[in-house]
């Protein structure tokens, strides 16, 4: 491991002036539980580490009147155990309880969780000149590729790995980022980007940029959401498929529906055609079911990873049933 120097500022804007030229020169880490693994396994080699967690007052999850800010550093624990989150927002909720272990949870933040970096082998593995990392090919695509994506593939079949991202695009959440030029609000949804649109990033972010914080709004009245994750493993691991929903059900009805799958593509993928299809529809299982079926047939499984389709279609309908 290359060594390299630490940097601790105090305020945002700090960060901003540290990073505003450096580019790869710098790296922002919050929790630092993925950052340092990609330093350890030689994936990334900065010069300077930026510690965020050096500047106070991002951890916070405060209620207001119109929805819940939650800040960036905010500890995946802290998220995990809050009262109103687990209240008003479950799907949220369970999507924090669903990950890693008690003590990845204390160090891993919810600005971090949103912003790691792919698990595909063929990135972490430092011999391995892949498109994400320069190259001119995506291994996986004729490789092995059990968990990659089966939608929105193409250049690159990574699939996002954050469990935090599709319950909270679900929630139509937005993100602040703070910019040496302006700071902005944007749909949590437009921060991820797909490999079309640059292969060597999953999110809008440029390396003067720090995801500040999160915005939720109030969940309306009769509103529901949960989160169903499908892991190979008992303990903790990441999501082979996992399904957001967040809807509001009166009368027998979808009144309101929203849903994102995670596990599937290189971006929380959000199924705007099912949510069609169900919306206004009386609720029966064998709407879910053609709704879910319909909504995947645009999916093109590799090799080894047909078996995703499959399970996004019984994640969505559990998903979706358990809103009544």
């Amino acid at each position: 491991m290359k060594d390299f120097k630490i940097a601790e500022p105090q305020t945002i804007d700090q960060v901003t002036s540290l990073t505003i030229d450096k580019k790869d020169m710098y790296k922002l880490m919050a929790g630092g539980t993925d950052l340092l693994a990609e330093i350890k396994d030689e994936i990334i080699e900065p010069e300077v580490i930026v510690d965020l967690k050096s500047i106070p007052d991002l951890s916070y999850i405060k209620n207001e009147n119109n929805g819940v800010r939650i800040g960036a550093l905010t500890s995946l624990t802290r998220l995990a155990e809050d009262t109103l989150i687990k209240n008003q927002y479950p799907a949220l909720h369970e999507a924090a309880n669903s990950m890693a272990t008690p003590q990845l949870r204390n160090m891993g933040t919810v600005g971090g969780n949103l912003c790691q970096r792919p698990r595909c082998w063929y990135y972490r593995d430092p011999q391995i000149e892949c498109r994400k990392k320069g190259g001119t090919s995506c291994f996986a695509s004729r490789g092995k590729n059990k968990y990659h994506a089966i939608l929105g593939g193409g250049l690159c079949y990574i699939v996002h790995p954050s469990d935090l991202a599709p319950p909270l695009i679900a929630l139509d959440a937005e993100a602040s980022i703070s910019s040496p030029k302006k700071d902005k609000t944007i749909p949590l949804e437009n921060f991820y980007i797909l490999p079309k649109v640059n292969v060597r990033k999953e999110n809008i972010l440029e390396p003067n940029e720090v995801l500040r914080e999160i915005r939720i709004p109030v969940a309306k009245k009769g509103e529901k959401s949960t989160y169903h994750k499908l892991k190979e493993r008992g303990t903790w691991d990441f999501a082979v498929v996992s399904a957001a929903v967040k809807g509001t059900v009166s009368g027998g009805t979808f009144r309101d529906i929203k849903i994102v799958l995670g596990g599937v593509a290189p971006v929380p993928w959000r199924l705007t055609k099912a949510e069609n299809m169900i919306k206004g529809k009386k609720v029966t299982e064998d709407l879910v079911r053609k709704a879910a079926r319909e909504a995947l047939k645009e999916a093109k499984p590799l090799d080894e990873n047909g078996y995703k389709k499959e399970l996004a279609e019984i994640v969505l309908y559990r998903a979706a049933l358990s809103l009544v």
